[in-house]
């Protein structure tokens, strides 16, 4: 029996409410990996912002507190990069395991890092001038020097391969989970509809939209789709969650522009509990990105049986190809049409929605757990 690893978690990038999906990996990840794994030892290096309260309470899992702020990125990235390469040595690390992007390239033992997207290189015009190099100069060196990478969808692999020729036999493809919680949503009377009256919203009576506000989430598109339909006779209202991105100062202008104020509700980052309500109670989740590392959002609505309307961009093929009516996100009729498909034809509906309930089954934290273990376990005998 091979003897007990010491293991680190580089947690320093998680931002509670402030990093999207990333942080539902991170959070549910941890929880599954101290479920399945009571033999290795693991050291979770938090941040100020999270603090120990991260670190999943078990015997074999501790807490390394850093004091890093992760709000100042270039102050957490500085640290990372020498800070936590000095304590994975003196910590005697056989694995650091690095969940968010980057990892320090001072660090002397073998490395796991989870690269979610290249978001950096597909749509550069997110980040600003100085933000964008050192995004870039972080995630290539952590890229050459993990001993194993992990790609959380065959299209961020691919990307990979193309953009920093990382041979197929460096990335492991691990998608993501599905919280416990979205299966038999509709039937969970924990989630009531009394969070949808705080936000001007009713039962059945609205489209969902969860995304970032940032410009490859095609917000104009969407809205001359949204547009096209209440001019076909929908009156269900849009509503939009998720946090702030470039788009979000321009977004109201572009509503108005459109003469959609009174129907589209933006709604910004909500709590755990109103974002299960909200997909609870939606009639459809539209999903109209052009770019995507995984695509949770369509992931979490085939698990609660909620018909979705989606980009057919590689990760949401992965995903929901077969389970969800497919459109070309660059033409507003084509996601209007893709809409009213599943608004009209109550027996589409239906075999979406049994179909996307089997797909989301497959996909659970603790075979992504078994996985990531399974990577580390590697990079540490075979690295």
């Amino acid at each position: 029996m091979p003897s007990r690893l010491r293991i680190g978690v580089n947690a320093l990038y998680l931002i509670p409410g402030g990093v999207g999906g990333t942080e539902i990996y991170l959070r549910n990840l941890l929880q599954a990996l101290s479920e399945i794994d009571r033999r290795n030892q693991y050291f979770v290096y938090v941040n100020r912002e999270t603090g120990p309260d991260l670190c999943p309470r078990a015997a074999n899992f501790a807490p390394v507190e850093t004091g890093v702020r992760a709000k100042f990125r270039p102050g957490r990235l500085i640290w990372e990069q020498t800070g936590l390469a000095w304590r994975a040595f003196h910590q005697d690390l056989d694995v650091l395991f690095s969940p968010g992007f980057t990892s320090p390239r001072w660090h002397r033992g073998r490395g796991v890092t989870v690269i979610h997207d290249l978001q950096h290189r597909r749509h550069p015009e997110n980040f600003g001038y100085f933000e964008l190099r050192a995004w870039e100069a972080s995630v290539r060196q952590s890229v050459r020097r993990s001993k194993l990478l992990i790609a959380v969808s065959e299209n961020t692999r691919k990307d990979l391969e193309e953009i920093y020729e990382v041979p197929p036999a460096r990335v492991r493809v691990i998608p993501h989970g599905v919280e416990k919680d979205f299966f038999g949503l509709k039937e969970n009377p924990e989630y009531t509809a009394a969070p949808l009256a705080e936000l001007g919203l009713e039962e059945r009576k609205y489209l969902l939209v969860v995304s970032t506000t940032h410009p490859h989430k095609n917000w104009e598109r969407l809205l001359g789709a949204y547009k096209l339909l209440r001019a076909e006779g929908t009156e269900l209202e849009l509503a939009i969650c998720g946090l702030p991105g470039k788009s979000a100062k321009g977004l109201p202008d572009a509503i108005a522009a459109a003469g959609l104020t009174e129907h589209v509700k933006v709604l910004g980052w909500q709590p755990r509990p109103t974002l299960l309500a909200l997909f609870k109670y939606a009639e459809a989740l539209v999903f109209p990105s052009i770019f995507e590392g995984f695509g949770m959002p369509v992931l979490e609505a085939l698990a609660c049986r909620l018909p979705v309307a989606c980009s057919d961009i590689g990760p949401l093929q992965e995903i929901a190809k077969g389970a969800a009516e497919l459109f070309d996100p660059s033409k507003e009729d084509e996601i209007a049409a893709a809409v009213a498909r599943i608004l009209r034809d109550p027996a589409l509906r239906g075999r979406n929605v049994q179909a996307g309930l089997k797909r989301a089954k497959a996909y659970t934290w603790r075979r992504a757990a078994e996985r990531t273990l399974a990577a580390l376990l590697h990079a540490n005998y075979y690295g």
